[in-house]
């Protein structure tokens, strides 16, 4: 088997003082390959704006904002700490990826909107990039178009592939755990995820909207689980409703499995409930969240959420208390063709590693 030197990965993804997808989605990566292979180096390149740059658990290099607006002090990063593989999520310049190239490294991009996959589809790009992972499932984002087919076909480069969605292997001992913390039991409470915890300009709704909606269910009497709490922001205390900061990944993934209802965002938290299989309102937290809420509706896999907090609220109270439509919906998720990419991305990354280099 050929041998390359010990595995280092540079996550450089989108960050800034809104919205953590694209982080979130990177440390999900760097946790499945460290518990692969424990001995694999991690970085991450992060704007210092971010709200939660300080709770990334790994070494990281802040840049005053999103690293796609500094190609050089990237390049510069690059250079110095010669890492084996580079991955951009949504972020990136020309000069970054190059820079990646000339240290030797893999260079694997993650387009999740259709201005970035137009980006890695230039041939340019194509021609630097060893590979392009769209995020979500074909169902959300499209099958490639015949420009691409051909691009693809003409190039022999890079390798296309979809995610559906990121998730960690189910830990019985973590799921208990976590569960015990907040005092619920699977499969009798409603677990309320906003996302980043920020507003997004031009979003219909807020993360105060769904933390109003979340005590409106707990006063109803349903244990009720509020997660992306900041400090000062907390809804007036209620009997049945347990607040949270931001959680780790794995740690919200066991919370997903044991809800009876998820209200998520419709970023990869989405596609996490539906993988998990478990009935969700899905509420759009940013402007690009409202088309993958609609396919995932269109699919059968989710229920739209309502116009503002009482109406969300309504809609909860009406699945929770429907068991013929609960069973329905339940059902529709087990043919939904979505599965967990995550062993899957940890592989690829490690097989481009130990593959011949590209041209």
């Amino acid at each position: 088997m050929p041998t390359v030197r010990r595995s280092s990965v540079l996550f450089i993804p989108v960050s800034g003082p809104s919205g953590m997808g694209e982080v979130a989605r990177c440390m999900t990566i760097a946790h499945a390959l460290l518990r692969r292979w424990p001995d694999t180096q991690v970085h991450f390149a992060l704007s210092s704006a971010a709200p939660y740059a300080a709770e990334v658990p790994f070494p990281s290099t802040l840049l005053p904002s999103s690293p796609t607006f500094h190609p050089r002090e990237v390049a510069s990063l690059i250079a110095n700490l010669r890492p084996t593989t580079v991955l951009f999520d949504n972020a990136g310049r020309t000069r970054q990826l190059e820079a990646a190239r000339a240290a030797g490294a893999r260079v694997i991009y993650i387009s999740s909107r259709r201005r970035q996959r137009r980006k890695a589809f230039r041939l340019r790009w194509m021609r630097l990039l060893d590979a392009h992972w769209i995020a979500y499932p074909s169902f959300i984002a499209g099958p490639l178009s015949r420009l691409e087919r051909l691009k693809l076909h003409l190039l022999g480069r890079p390798r296309v592939e979809y995610l559906d969605a990121l998730l960690p292997l189910h830990d019985a001992a973590l799921a208990a755990a976590v569960l015990g913390r907040f005092g619920v039991h699977a499969g009798e409470y409603v677990l309320v995820v906003p996302g980043g915890g920020t507003s997004h300009a031009g979003a219909q709704h807020s993360p105060a909207t769904l933390a109003q909606a979340a005590r409106g269910l707990a006063q109803r009497g349903h244990a009720t689980l509020l997660v992306g709490v900041e400090p000062g922001a907390e809804p007036a205390a209620v009997a049945q409703l347990s607040l949270t900061r931001r959680l780790p990944v794995a740690e919200l993934c066991e919370l997903i499995r044991g809800a009876r209802l998820v209200i998520a965002n419709g970023g990869d938290t989405l596609l996490q409930v539906v993988a998990s299989r478990r009935p969700c309102i899905a509420v759009p937290m940013a402007k690009d969240q409202a088309h993958r809420i609609a396919c995932c509706i269109e699919a059968g896999a989710a229920l739209a959420g309502g116009a503002d907090a009482a109406a969300l609220e309504a809609r909860a109270l009406a699945l929770l208390e429907d068991h013929d439509r609960y069973e329905q919906l339940q059902r529709r998720l087990t043919q939904v063709e979505l599965h967990n990419a995550l062993e899957r991305v940890a592989d690829a990354i490690r097989d481009l590693e130990l593959g011949a280099p590209s041209a």
